[in-house]
């Protein structure tokens, strides 16, 4: 009997498995048709020479390479990406493992107000980037724009030359290169923080507590237990975290995009790779098949680095077996 009820149920296990793929089948139509065929689609144009308004396009082997090889404007895009990225992941996961150690302390359990600020700290990640942008741009408008009303108050202004006297007038934000990666790099700090502090979060509260228990028999200070238990513990969601920023952080586009002249002014100090792509696909010559190539860099340079951050942060503290 009991061998009987075995395969009765496997049985029917098999009969309902095949219903499975029709709930597959739509995510699996939209993947192919949506991400699979336009991926494949780009590596086919990153060979070609198709621009404008063209339907033929003619192989031309490795030329877009070649060109994107020696390409100043590409690599100075590549700097670019990687000082906004720098600038805003590095004060990014600090912030937030500070605050994400502060709210699993057992001893602010009954801190009133916890919860709602951890609301407030996530908010500004529900916003979309066109709206957040169109925002930063009136906060910092020139000449009167609120930050600018409030510098002036202060005492801080630009000296510019007006005929043949010296006036002082608002700061022209957008007009410097240095405010410019400074706004965009808080940007997209204060857009992600929140996210990167609940990931902290649910990282940190996945370790045992019987480790802290231990460590507290054993006179371990607060610090102690942060730096020798919290920290190491957290190495996976570290790599997770580092990963999924440098696959953000090359793609940053929209707020570089809307914040100044669609181009990665002033001087294209925060035109990014994807920005210059955008603009070799999309605007003047419509050079698709060399933007193709340029995001096949993109993403040749993305891979290279996650690459390198599974290497360098793999746990070495145990040795290897002998086979």
């Amino acid at each position: 009997m009991p061998m009987l009820k075995t395969k009765k149920a496997k049985g029917s296990e098999a009969r309902l498995a095949k219903y499975g793929v029709f709930f597959v089948l739509p995510f699996l139509l939209v993947y192919l048709l949506f991400n699979f065929w336009p991926t494949l689609y780009t590596i086919l144009l990153s060979f070609t020479d198709l621009q404008g308004f063209e339907t033929k396009m003619h192989f031309v082997g490795g030329v877009n390479f070649a060109n994107l090889v020696k390409d100043g404007n590409f690599w100075g895009a590549v700097i670019n990406t990687f000082i906004m990225w720098g600038f805003n992941f590095a004060p990014q996961l600090g912030i937030a493992l500070i605050f994400a150690v502060i709210f699993t302390d057992p001893g602010m359990n009954g801190l009133k107000g916890k919860n709602a600020f951890r609301a407030i700290f996530y908010l500004p990640n529900l916003l979309t980037a066109a709206s957040v942008a169109i925002l930063f741009r009136s906060l910092f408008a020139y000449p009167i724009g609120p930050v600018n009303q409030f510098f002036t108050k202060i005492g801080i202004q630009a000296t510019v030359m007006r005929g043949d006297e010296m006036v002082k007038e608002g700061l022209n934000f957008f007009r410097s290169p240095a405010w410019s990666r400074g706004i965009v790099s808080f940007i997209q700090w204060w857009m992600w923080c929140g996210q990167t502090l609940i990931m902290l979060m649910a990282g940190i509260t996945s370790i045992s507590p019987s480790l802290y228990e231990s460590a507290v028999v054993d006179g371990a200070t607060q610090n102690q237990q942060t730096w020798y238990i919290t920290l190491p513990l957290l190495r996976p969601m570290m790599v997770y975290l580092l990963v999924t920023s440098i696959i953000g952080g090359m793609q940053l586009f929209e707020i570089p995009f809307l914040l100044t002249d669609m181009r990665g002014g002033p001087d294209y100090k925060i035109r990014t790779m994807v920005l210059y792509m955008y603009n070799t696909a999309f605007q003047g010559k419509n050079r698709y098949g060399y933007a193709s190539a340029i995001a096949m860099g993109v993403f040749i340079i993305t891979m290279f680095f996650s690459l390198l951050v599974f290497f360098f942060m793999q746990d070495r503290s145990e040795p290897k077996g002998k086979k």
